[in-house]
């Protein structure tokens, strides 16, 4: 019988208490990250978390006997993959995710790696001098020739498409024309809280637009709940202003002489008198005088060089003013049909 080396029942007994200690848990890998990218991460989830690097087995053994507790758990190992490392976080997976694609970085190719994307060169200048570059780039498969003075690229190409190996050749002028086609990080395989396993395609989400659609959609659900009249806390207020606001233009309209409203009645009939007034002949002294100085008054109200644009200017004034009135007596909402 194999007895299992005493430092590796350690490390498993310390995953297992990683595991058991933090919500959210990780399957990262981290093959081939450079050292600077790997402190990174690790500063990163120090406040919220931690990360550590075992050997595939370790990690396995570890999820299976921490599932205690947190169901669903041992189904992580199915995404060990490569050279993978644990992460245990008290953050969601999803700004988990977020944290961990902000550490990858743009990487020149060297011959060999497969394509993440179509590799292309675009039409245009290059910063290379005459020389035997044109050759090399020639030989890459890239189209350059000599125009002015200058290193053309004389035509955009796909030199490799996505799926296949990176030449050698066309990695190093990929380099020299600093396109560097490969992604270099860590990369979350899967992540898993509370019984659910998240995938990164899940994870990937845009933030700032979740959060502007997130306002937007608060934004338009009161705006409807206004004006439908569903009350609630935030909307019993607007809907009340509203509602005393639309009352009292119907009262107005109707003439109904409401206790508390007579002033806005008398005051409206007021107007549209002098308004009639103004256009009729044969009045009365009274009248007249009336009529004279509401025409005085409009004039020198106006400026000196009135047009039919201000004329209309001031009759909106008036309105508005009407309205603002209309606003004070909204208090007296509770004696509109007393």
């Amino acid at each position: 019988m194999t007895v299992a080396a005493p430092w590796k029942k350690n490390q498993v007994a310390e995953l297992v208490t990683l595991i058991k200690a933090h919500p959210t848990i990780g399957i990262v890998t981290v093959g081939n990250i450079p050292g600077p990218q790997m402190q990174k991460m690790r500063s990163r989830l120090r406040k919220s978390g931690e990360m550590r690097v075992a050997k595939l087995n370790l990690i396995k053994i570890a999820l299976e006997s921490a599932g205690d507790g947190k169901e669903n758990l041992a189904s992580m190992i199915e995404y060990l993959d490569g050279q993978a490392a644990l992460v245990a976080t008290d953050i969601n997976p999803f700004l988990l995710y977020k944290q961990i694609s902000s550490t990858q970085t743009k990487a020149p190719a060297r011959g060999g790696e497969t394509a993440p994307d179509d590799i292309s060169v675009q039409k245009g200048e290059t910063p290379f001098k005459p020389g035997p570059i044109v050759g090399e780039l020639g030989k890459a498969g890239i189209p350059a020739a000599i125009e002015k003075g200058k290193v053309v690229i004389k035509k955009s190409k796909t030199l490799v498409n996505k799926g296949e190996k990176i030449p050698r050749e066309v990695a190093l002028m990929l380099t020299k024309l600093e396109i560097y086609p490969l992604t270099v990080g860590i990369n979350l395989l899967a992540a898993y809280e509370d019984g659910t396993v998240f995938m990164p395609d899940v994870l990937n989400v845009d933030h700032d637009a979740f959060l502007t659609n997130i306002r937007l959609a608060a934004s338009n659900a009161f705006g409807l709940a206004v004006e439908v009249g569903y009350t609630t806390p935030a909307t019993i207020e607007p809907i009340i202003t509203r509602s005393t606001r639309d009352a009292i233009a119907v009262l107005l309209e109707a003439g109904y002489p409401a206790r508390g409203k007579m002033d806005l009645l008398i005051g409206r009939a007021h107007s549209q008198m002098l308004a009639i007034a103004l256009k009729a002949d044969g009045l009365d002294e009274e009248l007249s005088n009336m009529v004279s100085g509401a025409a005085t008054a409009a004039v020198s109200s106006a400026p000196v060089s009135a047009t039919e644009d201000d004329a209309k200017k001031g009759d909106d004034e008036d309105d508005e003013e009407e309205e603002v009135a209309e606003d004070e007596a909204a208090a007296g909402l509770d004696s509109l049909f007393g």
